[in-house]
């Protein structure tokens, strides 16, 4: 197997949450096809909770024809992982990747994924870890900064990650965030006393945290991609 080679990163601001699933279910066809080189979606989402295939729906804690009032949604979705939100000051990648081609397993693949968001937090002087065993996601001892949730689908993965850069915590306390309670969820903006720079400079520190611990050797960038066109096959 050969290592990583190309990675094509889709800088795409805000998209509705069932665009983006739309998306990621055309780029895994176009994937698994070799239609495409690996690639990156970077976005942000408007409020919206989602369930992975386990269907945990006791761990939305107020009625669904309340989220409304709230301005959120509710999606089902067939990755792994608990209920979680995502939302504006969020910062989300999404993976279309082989790992067939990397040579990595499903559990290294998530464990990168979270070296990703602890690389970027440390970059901040935050200490963040991986979760203790049945906690997922990245952690400052005992606030969730970071939730993971993949598919993977014949080596082929989509879904991803999502970090706080600083979301309203609020919409955290309508759930029980991926299934672990007597857990707070936290910021980079709570935690650190570091001024921030532009959300749009995190997220590409994100993604260049991504493209190194995977190991790319090129990362070439799109810029606001429509995601209603049809993608053109690459050989």
């Amino acid at each position: 197997m050969r290592g990583p080679g190309k990675l094509e990163v889709w800088k795409m601001g805000f998209v509705n949450y069932l665009d983006a699933l739309k998306l990621q279910e055309k780029l895994v066809s176009d994937r698994k096809l070799c239609r495409i080189p690996d690639t990156l979606l970077s976005l942000q989402h408007p409020p919206i909770y989602t369930l992975g295939k386990r269907r945990t729906d006791h761990n939305l804690l107020l009625p669904v024809s309340e989220l409304k009032n709230i301005g959120a949604e509710l999606h089902y979705t067939q990755r792994g992982g608990d209920i979680t939100f995502h939302g504006p000051h969020q910062a989300i990648l999404y993976p279309i990747i082989s790992l067939r081609e990397i040579g990595i397993g499903a559990r290294n693949y998530v464990e990168k994924l979270e070296s990703t968001m602890i690389e970027l937090s440390s970059l901040y002087g935050v200490k963040a870890c991986a979760g203790q065993k049945g906690e997922t996601g990245v952690w400052i001892g005992e606030r969730k900064i970071g939730a993971i949730g993949v598919r993977i689908s014949y080596g082929i993965t989509s879904h991803g990650l999502a970090y706080n850069i600083d979301p309203d915590l609020k919409y955290f306390k309508h759930i029980v965030p991926c299934g672990i309670t007597d857990k707070e969820v936290t910021s980079l903006r709570r935690e650190t006393a570091t001024v921030l720079p532009a959300e749009e400079v995190i997220q590409e520190q994100l993604i260049s945290c991504f493209a190194r611990l995977f190991g790319y050797s090129t990362v070439t960038w799109k810029e606001n991609p429509s995601i209603f066109s049809d993608h053109e096959s690459i050989d």
